[in-house]
C-alpha cells in the first residue's frame, strides 16, 4: 500500500512538473514574441533607443516605470490617453533593446529623449511619466524645458526621503530588482503568487479586495507585460539605485500635474508633495486609496483630467 501511495506521488509530481513547465514555456515564448522587432531602433550618442509611435493628434512622451519598456508606454498610453493623441513610447535605458551603459545618468536620458524628438521632427512634445519614469521626466522638463508643453506625474518617485517608512519602501525595490534578473522566478512568483506580488508592488489588501473586473484584468495586464524581465533587468536596477532628482525640480517651469495616493507602498506620498511644493504652480490631485495602481483604480478621473491638461497646454 505504502509503495502504491508512494509511486502515484511520484506521478502526481512529475505530471504537475511536467505541465509547469510546459506552461512556462508556452509564456515566455508568446512574451519573447511579444516585443520581439515590434520597436524601431535608432543609434544616439546614448546609445540605442527603441520606441513606438501610436495615434495621431497632440504629440506626448509616455515614460514608463520601473520593469517597463515601450508595452508598459504603451498600456499606460491606452490607458490615459487613447487614439486622439500621438503616443511617443520609448524604452528606458537597459529596457528591452535600449542600451544601458554602466555610467549612464537621468540627464542621459533625458538628452536622449530630445534626441528622440530631433529624429521624429517634433518640436515639444506633453510628458506623461509613471512611477520611475518620474526621475528622467522632471529632468528632461529641467534640461529641455523648450521642448515640454505640459508635465504629468503619476505615481512617480522625486526625491529620496530618511523617514522611517522609506526603509520598507527600499527593500520592496531592492526585493523587485532581485525578482526582475531572472524570467522564470518572476513568472513563477506572478503566477504562484499573484495577490503577494500585486502588495508588493504597492497596492494594498483593501486596494485588491475592491478591484473591479476591468481593473483586476488591467493590473494583470501589467504583471504579465513585463515579462520576459531578463530584457529589463539592467534598467530596474539602474532604477533601484540612481539618485532621484531631488531639489533640481525647482527648475522646472512646464504646467505640471501631479497623480498620487496616499497609500501607494511603493512611491511614498511625500513625493507628490515634494513635487507640488517645489515645482512652481504645480497642481496636485490626492486620492486617500488607490495604491500604486492609482491610474487604474482612479482610471476615469486620471484620464479625463489628463487629457484636459495636455489640450489646455498644447503648441503644436
Amino acid at each position: 500500500m505504502l509503495r502504491r501511495i508512494l509511486h502515484w506521488t511520484a506521478t502526481g509530481l512529475i505530471i504537475a512538473v511536467v505541465l509547469a513547465s510546459a506552461a512556462y514555456l508556452w509564456d515566455i515564448d508568446r512574451a519573447y514574441e511579444r516585443v520581439r522587432g515590434k520597436g524601431a531602433v535608432i543609434p544616439s550618442p546614448y546609445g540605442n533607443i527603441e520606441y513606438t509611435e501610436s495615434g495621431s493628434g497632440p504629440a506626448v512622451l509616455m515614460i514608463h516605470g520601473s520593469g517597463g519598456g515601450y508595452d508598459q508606454g504603451e498600456l499606460i498610453a491606452q490607458a490615459v490617453l487613447g487614439e486622439q493623441f500621438h503616443s511617443i513610447t520609448p524604452s528606458r535605458f537597459g529596457y528591452l533593446r535600449s542600451t544601458f551603459h554602466e555610467a549612464a545618468t537621468w540627464d542621459d536620458q533625458a538628452h536622449a529623449y530630445a534626441h528622440l524628438l530631433d529624429h521624429l521632427g517634433i518640436k515639444n512634445v506633453a510628458v506623461v511619466a509613471m512611477s520611475h519614469g518620474g526621475p528622467s521626466a522632471l529632468v528632461f522638463s529641467i534640461l529641455h524645458p523648450e521642448r515640454v508643453s505640459s508635465l504629468t506625474l503619476i505615481s512617480c518617485g522625486v526625491a529620496s526621503s530618511s523617514a522611517p517608512d522609506q526603509v520598507e519602501t527600499d527593500e520592496r525595490g531592492e526585493l523587485l530588482t532581485t525578482i526582475f534578473k531572472y524570467d522564470l522566478p518572476y513568472w513563477a512568483i506572478t503566477k504562484l503568487f499573484k495577490r503577494q506580488f500585486m502588495e508588493l508592488i504597492g497596492a494594498n489588501d483593501a486596494v485588491i479586495a475592491d478591484l473591479t473586473s476591468h481593473q483586476r484584468e488591467l493590473f494583470e495586464r501589467f504583471i504579465d507585460y513585463m515579462n520576459p524581465v531578463s530584457l529589463r533587468s539592467a534598467g530596474a536596477a539602474f532604477d533601484n539605485k540612481a539618485t532621484l532628482p531631488g531639489e533640481r525640480i525647482a527648475a522646472i517651469t512646464a504646467p505640471t500635474l501631479i497623480f498620487h495616493a496616499t497609500d501607494d507602498t511603493l512611491q511614498l506620498y511625500h513625493n507628490a508633495e515634494f513635487a507640488a511644493s517645489a515645482i512652481p504652480d504645480a497642481r496636485l490631485v490626492r486620492f486617500e486609496r488607490g495604491g500604486h495602481f492609482l491610474m487604474g483604480v482612479e482610471q476615469s478621473t486620471i484620464r479625463a483630467t489628463v487629457q484636459k491638461h495636455i489640450i489646455t497646454h498644447d503648441r503644436s
